[in-house]
C-alpha cells in the first residue's frame, strides 16, 4: 500500500491560515465543502486498519487505511474512486461490512508548491490544517513556508484528534453538523 506523507496542524483560525497560505503563494481549489463519510472495520477490534467510503460533493472514493504509526509517514493509503455513493455503502454491505460510524466535516482545499493543504472543520472540536504532499520533507518544507515548524505538527488520524478533546469519536454513530 502507497504511503501518505501528511501532517496536521491543530487548532487553527481557519480564516488566518486561509490568508497566510495565500499569502505565501497557495491558491485556493474550490469553496468550502461537505465531506460525508462511512468508515468501517476491517477487523472488529482492529483499531489499525479501516475502510473509508467518503462523498467529497463532486465525486466519492472507497479508501482502505492502515496506520503504523502517528508520524508524517505512518498511514499506508490505497483509495478509488467510485461512482455511487450510496450505492457502495449498500455493495460494503452485502460484503458484510456494517458501517460503525457516519461523519461529517467542512473541507476547503488548497494547493501550495505542490503540496496539497485541507483546512477541516469538524463538530465538536477546533479546525486543523492538514498538509500532504509526495514526500516527508515535502510536508515539512511546506509547513515551514507558513510558519510551523515540526514540532507544531501531527500526523495523528482525526480519531486521535477527538480523543485530545475527551471524545471518543468511534464510539459516535453520526458525527454531523445538523446533530450540535
Amino acid at each position: 500500500m502507497p504511503i501518505e506523507f501528511e501532517a496536521k496542524i491543530l487548532d487553527i483560525d481557519p480564516v488566518k491560515t486561509a490568508e497566510t497560505i495565500v499569502a505565501r503563494g497557495g491558491r485556493q481549489q474550490a469553496e468550502t465543502v461537505l465531506l460525508r463519510r462511512y468508515v468501517y472495520d476491517i477487523t472488529p477490534g482492529d483499531e489499525s486498519k479501516w475502510i473509508r467510503l467518503r462523498d467529497t460533493g463532486t465525486g466519492s472514493t472507497l479508501t482502505v487505511k492502515e496506520i503504523r504509526h502517528d508520524g508524517i509517514d505512518g498511514t499506508d493509503e490505497i483509495e478509488v474512486g467510485v461512482d455511487q455513493f450510496e450505492a457502495t455503502n449498500e455493495l460494503l454491505g452485502k460484503l458484510g461490512f456494517a458501517p460503525r460510524g457516519y461523519q461529517e466535516n467542512r473541507r476547503t482545499s488548497f494547493v501550495l508548491g505542490g503540496a496539497r493543504l485541507e483546512i477541516d472543520e469538524w463538530p465538536l472540536i477546533p479546525p486543523y490544517l492538514e498538509i500532504e504532499a509526495d514526500s516527508r520533507d515535502e510536508v515539512l518544507r511546506v509547513a515551514a513556508l507558513l510558519g510551523y515548524d515540526e514540532t507544531d505538527l501531527t500526523g495523528e488520524n482525526t480519531v486521535n484528534v477527538y480523543a485530545r478533546h475527551g471524545i471518543d469519536l468511534k464510539a459516535l454513530d453520526r458525527v454531523s453538523f445538523d446533530d450540535r
